[in-house]
């Protein structure tokens, strides 16, 4: 398999529809192992057209130049009361990333 799924955490705010069914907001992401390219990503945000929008913004950005680009587009377009969350686990999912590759990119002895 020539991908990994890494997932980010954050807390939701107070007020939300997905607060009812979800404690936290995640962000799940398909990543290219090679390029770090997020394949396909999704978030438990409560509507379907949320959770695709979220997925149109992150898809095609690659890990290995940093999160900053995604951030801001979440930051610039995504205007719901989840926008702080999705930044939040988009770091998260990003440190976890960051994780996985010093792990793969030094091989055990």
């Amino acid at each position: 398999m020539n991908t990994v799924f890494i997932a980010g955490h954050a807390r939701l705010p107070s007020g939300m529809a997905a607060k009812s069914i979800y404690d936290t907001l995640t962000i799940t992401a398909e990543i290219d192992k090679k390029y770090g390219v997020i394949v396909t990503a999704s978030c438990t945000l409560a509507t379907v057209h949320g959770r695709e929008y979220v997925q149109q913004l992150l898809r095609g950005y690659s890990l290995q130049e940093g999160i900053e680009k995604p951030v801001q587009e979440v930051k610039d377009h995504y205007l719901g009361k989840a926008g702080n969350a999705l930044e939040s686990a988009l770091k998260d999912l990003f440190k976890q990333y960051e994780q996985y590759s010093s792990i793969n990119k030094h091989p055990k002895s």
